[in-house]
């Protein structure tokens, strides 16, 4: 099952103690948002802002923020009076923002965030219980023997010039679940993200963090 919007950010906040509010959209409404922070003044801006995927700083709730990274799936913008930072992500149907204290570290949070998007998304069916696996109706009518025209999965011969596995299909037209996919992709691109991976370990390097690290 999809998570809710207030779940999707109480998990976040709970496993990053630096991200202290969020807020999650569908199209320009926010449809939920911790009581802690209203940034319903500045949607149309965030939006816009984020549209043009060139804009170099975003305002909310007064604090500008310098952009790090802006790209059609994820936002990430830095206070550089040290007043926090801004992590966002969308898919087809939500966005979601969240803000952390000036200790939080940004760029180690968007994989995090990401994965907080896909969680919402409304498409779960991992497998379509329809689907039939490899063509097989009936199991206990199967026949098998080796060489001589015996017959194999139903009509099939081997070794006796007919054909193995008797026209069935394997997968039967199941589907990948997108939130795996989703998530998947997302940390793919975290990976190769400069600022990804690596400025996530560069940053806990320089803090001598020996617990994290």
């Amino acid at each position: 099952m999809p998570e809710s919007p207030e779940n999707a950010i109480n998990n976040l906040m709970q496993n990053d103690p630096h991200i202290i509010a969020g807020a999650v959209l569908k199209g320009s409404e926010i449809v939920y948002s911790t009581d802690n922070w209203d940034i319903s003044a500045d949607i149309g801006r965030i939006s816009s802002s984020w549209m043009s995927q060139n804009a170099q700083f975003i305002m909310v709730s007064g604090v500008k923020y310098s952009v790090l990274q802006m790209e059609s799936e994820r936002l990430v913008a830095m206070s550089y009076k040290g007043e926090g930072s801004i992590v966002a992500s969308k898919d087809d149907v939500h966005k979601l923002i969240i803000y952390l204290d000036p200790d939080g570290y940004a760029l180690g949070a968007v994989m995090e965030v990401q994965r907080a998007v896909t969680s919402m998304s409304e498409q779960s069916t991992y497998m379509d219980p329809n689907a039939q696996m490899g063509g097989i109706q009936d199991q206990t009518a199967e026949k098998a023997s080796v060489g001589g025209g015996g017959t194999v999965d139903g009509g099939g011969t081997v070794d006796g010039g007919g054909t193995v596995d008797g026209g069935g299909t394997v997968g039967g037209g199941g589907t990948v679940d997108p939130q795996l996919k989703g998530e998947i992709k997302a940390f793919l691109d975290w990976i190769k993200d400069a600022e990804g991976l690596v400025g996530y370990i560069n940053y806990y390097l320089q803090q001598n963090n020996a617990q994290i690290i």
